[in-house]
């Protein structure tokens, strides 16, 4: 069953062929028997079987079944599911149950989709590569002693092991995309304000969102389809028209190439790998120029460090666990005590204000650039991903992002797509698009998938 797709899977329910009680059931003795080699899942929903028993007593009375009937679906463990542990993968929020349900949660449910578990990821989302979890790393299902990506490590690694038909991440600077391409599977940063941020613990207000990742482009479009829209205990989220995947083989696409983009730090095998996948279209390719891109990934870590800072203090021991400077581990530490001093009275929040200045100046550029062109394409990282434990300075790790990260300041949509393996191990091809421009994105991403 792993190679049916998610769309294929509902229809499947749908017409008796197969029981969401045997789909969940499957999925959970797989976790169970192989979940200990990739520690992708922390925790599982126990009520999971008598979830889906519900929908398919429905099929039996005849009830209209949801558009996610039978499937299941890993969380990252800083979305709240109410009555499962919410921990963000850090000793602070050990044991908290979540009282209610995230806002995209309660479509899931509507929907008749079933939670199985919550996934592992980089602590409170600060890291980049999977290994900050106070749980353990997770590990690449791909090649066991690689790290699979941050900092949604849990729930693309679930996807790619076959732990789940979906799963959710969160993307503050690339967290859904980074895993997605090392991993080799599909991963979604909807635009900011696209899909409603209601029960997530966020990591950084000015660039979370919630997102699908999925083993292709439709089952992606089909997730995000349910959790997107306007929600009223979210103010940033608005409403938009149904997604819609078009046929764009014979249109004429125009396809934006960024040539100075980190072109110094990306792996000239990776960058052969994506030109070779470009080649392949028949759509016309245009350079495009996008200024200050170059200095993204400075302008990007004093927002978040400040926005880490500031998110952070209401863990002080009181309502929520342990006090989080008494627990936090390193990666998290760091991004703490740095948004303390960028915050101090003395610098009057100048950082992070002419931060946020030119984070609108690459909104503009990008504004600009999808004047002239259909979609932008670059690879979603600049490098194949290292071994667990291997010792990395922070330059490094943090540049791995610089490739992402122009999304989330533009607060655009991102997706990335499998693109082809180097040595066995995957790389992803990304693929931005205007804010609000879903539909497009999906579709366009669908017809490179089909080229593959």
């Amino acid at each position: 069953m792993e190679k049916i797709s998610a769309v294929e899977k509902v229809e499947l329910i749908k017409s008796g062929k197969l029981s969401a009680e045997k789909n969940i059931k499957d999925f959970l003795e797989k976790i169970k028997s192989e979940n200990k080699r990739i520690n992708a899942v922390l925790i599982i929903n126990d009520k999971a079987i008598e979830e889906a028993k519900k929908v398919d007593d429905k099929l039996k009375k005849k009830q209209k079944l949801g558009r996610l009937a039978g499937l299941g679906i890993i969380v990252k463990s800083n979305i709240c599911v109410e009555g499962i542990e919410i921990n963000c993968a850090s000793k602070t929020l050990e044991g908290w149950v979540a009282p209610y349900d995230a806002t995209v949660i309660s479509k899931i449910k509507k929907e008749d989709g079933i939670i199985l578990g919550m996934a592992n990821m980089d602590e409170f989302a600060c890291g980049g590569s999977g290994e900050t979890s106070a749980f353990g790393p997770t590990k690449n299902p791909v090649q066991a002693d690689l790290i699979p990506g941050g900092t949604s490590s849990g729930s693309a690694a679930s996807v790619a092991a076959g732990f789940c038909d979906l799963a959710l991440g969160s993307d503050t600077g690339g967290s859904i995309r980074n895993p997605a391409s090392h991993c080799g599977v599909v991963g979604l940063k909807p635009s900011y304000g696209y899909v409603s941020r209601y029960g997530l613990v966020d990591m950084a207000m000015s660039f979370d969102q919630i997102g699908p990742i999925s083993k292709n482009v439709e089952d992606a479009a089909l997730l995000l389809d349910v959790i997107k829209g306007r929600d009223e205990k979210d103010p940033i989220s608005y409403e938009r028209e149904s997604i819609k995947l078009e046929s764009l083989r014979n249109k004429k696409v125009i396809i934006g190439v960024i040539k100075p983009l980190a072109k110094p730090n990306v792996q000239n095998l990776i960058d052969s790998k994506i030109e070779e996948a470009i080649k392949r279209f028949s759509w016309n390719k245009k350079l495009v120029e996008i200024k200050y891109i170059d200095v993204a990934v400075q302008i990007y870590y004093p927002i978040v460090y400040t926005e880490v800072y500031s998110g952070t203090r209401k863990f002080d021991g009181r309502r929520f666990g342990k006090k989080i400077e008494d627990v936090a581990g390193p990666e998290l530490l760091r991004r703490i005590l740095g948004g303390s001093e960028i915050t101090k009275a003395e610098y009057e929040g100048r950082y992070y204000k002419k931060a946020l200045q030119v984070k609108e100046l690459i909104k503009e550029e990008f504004e600009k650039a999808f004047k002239t062109v259909d979609c932008v394409i670059v690879p979603t990282c600049p490098g194949l991903p290292w071994r667990i434990g291997e010792s990395m300075n922070l330059e490094e790790v943090y540049a791995y992002d610089a490739l992402t990260i122009p999304a989330n300041l533009a607060e655009i949509c991102a997706i990335s797509i499998p693109a082809g393996k180097i040595n066995g191990i995957p790389v992803g091809l990304q693929i931005f698009c205007g804010k609000g421009q879903e539909s497009k994105l999906l579709s366009i991403a669908k017809e490179i998938e089909s080229l593959r």
